[in-house]
């Protein structure tokens, strides 16, 4: 079973998603702060990361350069999602894909997938 960490503050959104990719399949695990991510990460160890741009203690950009500095997760395919379009910001930053947020839910595990796989 992919596994699957969300990192986002908003709980609603959060709720939604984790619900859809249970369903199809995914183990979800959720980082609601920015300083959670790196601890949780190395105890869950997921396969792809999706992570809001704007979180309640940092940038998702932040967390991603960390996670691209440790060894552990510097492979590990992160998604970043945003309601403003900074694509080029995350993308050179190091993340695999940008969604603007409002996104297809639907069309994330097929993503997923995609990106574990190679």
């Amino acid at each position: 079973m992919p596994k699957v960490m969300i990192v986002d503050d908003d709980r609603t959104t959060v709720k939604l998603l984790q619900t859809l990719l249970e369903l199809d399949g995914f183990e979800v695990s959720v980082a609601g702060r920015g300083v959670d991510v790196m601890p949780l990460a190395q105890k869950v160890r997921p396969d792809v990361f999706l992570m809001d741009y704007h979180l309640a203690d940092m940038h998702g950009v932040e967390v991603l350069r960390a996670l691209r500095a440790s060894a552990e997760f510097a492979q590990t395919p992160v998604v970043v999602a945003s309601g403003m379009d900074v694509s080029a910001e995350v993308l050179s930053a190091g993340a695999n894909h940008f969604l603007v947020k409002p996104f297809e839910p639907d069309e994330l595990p097929v993503l997923f997938n995609k990106l574990i796989q190679g």
